[in-house]
């Protein structure tokens, strides 16, 4: 009966509770925490149900190398068939010629798309991490500064993309890779004319959509897909689905010239399998598909325009009330406020006193920022998880006026009645506009 129970994959009898009460607990707890708390983390998004499903299904099970049709093990059928799926599910939501779906992180996409396209040595031009950009994308703290030559470009004074200086640092060090796309940018891309800049001087491009997939995909962003000849995003950030990565390429990346011999797509599905990675993760896979098939639907993009509304919303209200915001706004789900000029509150104070109101962010750096990283001068707001709850305009500018309340009063004596304030404002967020798509 017990060998029964373990091939079918049927749960243990009473459930995780009853097999594992510890983390049961702590499966509950964090529960519990999420139902507490509003998430206005830019870099996150609470998980559709059905990519939940299926990542908890039979496909945890399957250890398979290789790809569809050229796999490694025997029993794969089901899951080239999988593969496959997700393979066009990705390919229809993002108007791509090619699709892997294998890397296990946004990161790891990068890293393999790195090593497929370079020589160790070679220039990479990237946006520095204090401007917006990524680890992945050279900064001293990742790998790819070991390995590749890093030249950074940045913002101006006012935290826009520098366009002109990115040309002229192009030309100076004629990188043979420019990195676009970033994490804390708020301003759309121009990944158009970022492309000319890399033909120019002959580079590849490579745009990481990580922060911003979902409003590529429902056409609010300009999409990478037909400039560069890569294009990387993590599953989880804006698309509703599992931690894990997605590789693209558009028809200038399918039908690119052979690079050492090898064609581009070639190139980057070896670097995946087998130099990066081994087994790819099936339950992942399955998760993926049904993100992909959700972001292509039409509640997918109903999401995502709230999103861009809500931040719009966020950023105006939060300007008005006097904060100083990277570029005074954005055009995406993400504001950026500083607090350079501010007397009491950094990033990490900023954080943690709107986490004891029940309001999640994260801190941030800023351009030049004179604050260490565990400190910083700013913080990233996101407006992800606020849209699936779909809070009329009105309710949005009241959570942004008690925030501002309970920042101003951070460390006085008014600072509990604020907190309470916000509190209030959570739970009625939370009972009078529930989740969407749960």
């Amino acid at each position: 009966m017990e060998n029964r129970r373990q091939n079918d994959y049927s749960p243990p009898e009473g459930g995780l509770d009853s097999f594992d009460p510890q983390i049961s607990a702590l499966a509950a707890e964090q529960k519990h925490a999420r139902s507490e708390t509003l998430g206005l983390i830019a870099s996150a998004s609470p998980t559709h149900p059905a990519v939940v499903a299926a990542e908890g299904g039979p496909f945890a099970a399957v250890t398979a190398e290789g790809y569809p049709g050229k796999r490694f093990h025997s029993g794969a059928q089901t899951v080239d068939k999988l593969e496959n799926l997700a393979i066009e599910r990705a390919k229809a939501a993002f108007s791509a010629a090619h699709a892997n779906v294998q890397p296990l992180s946004g990161s790891s996409a990068n890293l393999a798309v790195m090593f497929s396209l370079l020589k160790p040595g070679d220039t990479i031009l990237s946006m520095s991490l204090d401007a917006g950009g990524h680890l992945t994308h050279g900064s001293k703290a990742s790998v790819t500064s070991r390995y590749f030559r890093v030249v950074h470009y940045g913002v101006d004074e006012e935290g826009w993309l520098d366009y002109n200086a990115l040309a002229r640092l192009a030309e100076e060090h004629r990188p043979r890779l420019i990195i676009c796309g970033a994490s804390s940018y708020p301003r759309e891309i121009q990944f158009d004319r970022i492309r000319q800049i890399a033909d120019s001087i002959g580079a590849l491009l490579l745009a990481d959509i990580s922060h911003i997939s979902g409003l590529v995909a429902a056409g609010i962003h300009q999409s990478p897909i037909e400039f560069a000849d890569v294009t990387t995003t993590s599953t989880y950030k804006q698309l509703r689905g599992p931690r894990g990565g997605l590789i693209l390429l558009g028809q200038r990346g399918y039908e690119s010239p052979p690079i050492g011999g090898k064609p581009l797509i070639e190139r980057i599905d070896r670097s995946v399998f087998p130099q990066f990675q081994g087994t790819p993760s099936f339950s992942s896979m399955a998760a993926k598909a049904v993100a992909f098939r959700y972001i292509n639907s039409p509640d997918g993009h109903e999401w995502i325009n709230n999103i861009h509304r809500i931040g719009a919303i966020i950023a105006e209200e939060m300007r008005g009330l006097g904060y100083s915001l990277m570029t005074g706004g954005t055009d995406t789900h993400m504001i950026v406020v500083d607090f350079r000029t501010s007397p009491s509150l950094d990033g990490a104070r900023a954080e943690q006193t709107l986490e004891q109101a029940g309001v999640l962010v994260n801190r941030n750096t800023v351009p030049n920022d004179p604050r260490p990283a565990n400190k910083t001068s700013g913080i990233r707001i996101g407006a992800n998880e606020l849209a699936l709850h779909n809070p009329s305009n009105e309710a949005v500018g009241l959570l942004v006026k008690v925030i501002d309340q309970l920042l101003a009063a951070s460390g006085t004596a008014a600072e509990a009645d604020a907190r309470s304030q916000v509190a209030r404002c959570v739970h009625s967020i939370k009972r009078h506009y529930p989740l969407t798509g749960f």
